[in-house]
Order: C-alpha cells, then sequence, then structure tokens
C-alpha cells in the first residue's frame, strides 16, 4: 500500500512541474518576451558529438573485442553459407546505422540555435525521394534473392544416400530411432501402437521395422548428408543444433524434416576450441513445460569408419523387447527374428512358435 502512495506521490509531482513549465511559457508569450539562449547551447551541442565519438568507439570496440564470446564456431555445410549471409547483411545494416547515426549527431551540432538564422523549408525533392527509395530497394532485393537461393537449397529435397534418422521429442526427453543396417530403411509407424515400450510407435507388420533400433545419443556421420525426420509426441518441441545451426520445430500430429552435413568431428572442434571436454549437443528451443531444461540431448560427430562400427554394434528395438513378436504377423516371424538378431531358443521362449531359422533371401 505504501509504494502504492509513494507512486501516486511521484506523478503527482512531475504532474506540477510539467504544469509550472508550461505556466512559464504561456506566460513569456502574453509579455511577448524573446527566449533567451545562454552558453549551455554550445556546450550541449558539443555534447552531442562527443557522446557520438563515444558510443561508436564503445560499440565497434565491444563488437570486436568479444566476438568470440557471442559467436559459435560452425561444423556444417549449410551453415557456413548461411553464417555468410547473416554477416552480409550485418555488414550492410551496421553501416547504415553508422551513416545516419554521425549525420543525425553531426546536423545536430553544425545547425544549433543562433540568433538571425532560419531554417530552409522545402516541400519535397523528387533526387532525395527516388535515392532514398532506390537504395534500400535494391540493397534488399539482393539479400532476399541470396537469401531465397540458400534457402532453397537447405529445404530441398535429400539425396538417396543421406542417413536417415528419425528424432522424437517428448516432456520432457529426446529419443533417436536409426534404421538397421540391413535395408538401411526406417519401418513405417502409428501412432495408434505407442505405449510404454513401443515409444516411436513402430508397425510391426513392416519388414523394414524389425531392425530399427532406438538410441538415447545422437550420433552423426562426419563428410555425410544427414536427413532428420523430427516427431512430437505430446506438445510443440524444437530441435535445436546450434553448432550445425540447425532449427526446426517438432509438431504433434505431422512431420518436420531437416538436412545438413556435418564438417567437423567432435575431436576435430575439441582441438579446434582447444577444450578436450567439449561436446555438440542437441535442445528444445520451446517452452514445453516445467522440465523443458532439461532436454539435453547428447551428440557425437565421428569419421565414416567409428560411426558404421557403432551402428553395427547397437541391438535392433525388437530384440531388446522380444515379447512383441507376438505381434509380428506369423507368415513374418521367422524372417523378423533373423532380421532383428533375436536367437532362435529366445524367440522360442516368447512365442513358442518359431523352433528353427532358416535363411530367408
Amino acid at each position: 500500500m505504501m509504494q502504492i502512495i509513494i507512486g501516486i506521490g511521484v506523478v503527482l509531482v512531475l504532474v506540477i512541474l510539467f504544469m509550472i513549465f508550461r505556466i512559464g511559457n504561456l506566460v513569456g508569450l502574453v509579455k511577448d518576451e524573446k527566449a533567451k539562449v545562454g552558453p549551455g547551447n554550445k556546450v550541449n551541442a558539443f555534447l552531442f558529438i562527443a557522446f557520438m565519438v563515444l558510443s561508436l568507439a564503445l560499440f565497434f570496440w565491444y563488437s570486436f573485442a568479444h566476438f568470440k564470446k557471442y559467436t559459435l564456431p560452425v561444423a556444417s555445410e549449410h551453415g557456413k553459407i548461411t553464417d555468410d549471409l547473416f554477416w552480409i547483411t550485418m555488414v550492410i545494416c551496421v553501416a547504415a546505422f553508422t551513416i545516419i547515426f554521425i549525420a543525425m549527431f553531426w546536423f545536430t551540432y553544425k545547425y544549433q540555435y543562433q540568433e538571425g538564422r532560419k531554417a530552409e523549408f522545402f516541400a519535397d525533392n523528387h533526387k532525395l525521394e527516388i535515392l532514398w527509395t532506390l537504395v534500400p530497394a535494391v540493397v534488399m532485393a539482393l539479400l532476399i534473392f541470396k537469401g531465397l537461393r540458400v534457402w532453397n537449397d537447405i529445404t530441398g529435397p535429400a539425396s538417396k544416400d543421406a542417413v536417415v534418422i528419425e528424432l522424437m521429442g517428448q516432456q520432457w526427453t529426446w529419443m533417436a530411432r536409426y534404421p538397421g543396417p540391413r535395408d538401411e530403411e526406417l519401418g513405417k509407424i502409428d501412432f495408434r501402437l505407442i505405449d510404454a515400450s513401443n515409444e516411436f510407435g513402430l508397425d510391426l507388420s513392416d519388414k523394414n521395422s524389425f531392425d530399427d533400433f532406438k538410441s538415447l545419443t545422437l550420433h552423426l556421420p562426419v563428410d555425410k548428408e544427414v536427413l532428420l525426420k523430427i516427431r512430437a509426441k505430446d506438445v510443440l518441441h524444437s530441435v535445436f543444433l546450434p553448432h550445425f545451426r540447425v532449427k526446426m520445430d517438432a509438431v504433434p500430429g505431422m512431420q518436420t524434416v531437416f538436412k545438413f552435413i556435418p564438417k567437423k568431428t567432435t575431436q576435430q572442434m575439441r582441438d579446434e576450441t582447444g577444450n578436450p571436454n567439449f561436446n555438440y549437443e542437441m535442445a528444445c528451443t520451446e517452452i514445453c513445460g516445467k522440465g523443458h531444461f532439461s532436454m539435453r540431448f547428447p551428440v557425437v560427430v565421428d569419421d565414416e569408419e567409428t560411426y558404421m562400427k557403432w551402428r553395427n554394434s547397437q541391438e535392433s528395438w525388437l530384440k531388446q523387447n522380444p515379447d512383441y513378436l507376438k505381434l509380428v504377423p506369423a507368415n513374418l516371424r521367422e524372417f523378423a527374428m533373423i532380421k532383428s538378431g533375436i536367437s532362435p531358443d529366445n524367440g522360442s521362449q516368447q512365442q513358442g512358435v518359431v523352433q528353427s531359422v532358416t535363411t530367408i533371401k
């Protein structure tokens, strides 16, 4: 209550001071008194120039001295292109800002009040109008055309040999699904099949799903195109890989995609940054609930040999969850066991339907 009273008091004092100022001006007009300009006029004009010089010097000094603190190393092919486009735009904007900033303060200083001098007025100037309309329009058009070309390259279809990975966001964690090495194709999914174990909703009537495997770390091969297929289980999430300049929303009920090419392994980035503990990570950049802060997903970029070794060592989801073999159509169970890596004994114990495994071509 006391704070409200103090606030009202401050407002009233300001109103009273403003009214006194207005009354003084009106009295001066009634008496036909001419405003007198004291020595403070030149001082204020000089202070404008001093502020201009100091603020510009501080702006450029801070920008260059702390450049590495607010920029991240880039580790993807399209990331370098988008960074170049960003800095071209930034240079143009800063140049325009600097020119306008200097002109504004210089005009304030040069045309300070002087007795007997009057400002010149003209209604319009066609040359100036054309100049400050055409120049920004041309610059903007060039930036837009360049940006559209970059955007079309980024969002275009992925190559046939791209590594396809599905990312699933949920409150409050990430999961990744990889195609198995036997077919290198992700199996179909059905959201109606999602349960506590089948987080992705794998459709086990599809042969391609038998060797798919789940990972709690996002592994990427260097110098190879990666296609992310992104989904959300509950609310809106967002895939953000800052070092790769990747940002794409994960939307419930639909799939979004993003393709890119990692250019630096985790070890190369550690060498570049001089930080032996450096690790890539993926974060959620949508406020998706009280556990939003915990949606940090470790990312590892390996050379192709290391990546293939890791991928081939992973167990299929079906092998880790053999109880779901009973949901596989009877005519495909034997094939599913072979493809998923389930041993005959384990499969027989779980299903009681398959006694031996034969090679299926």
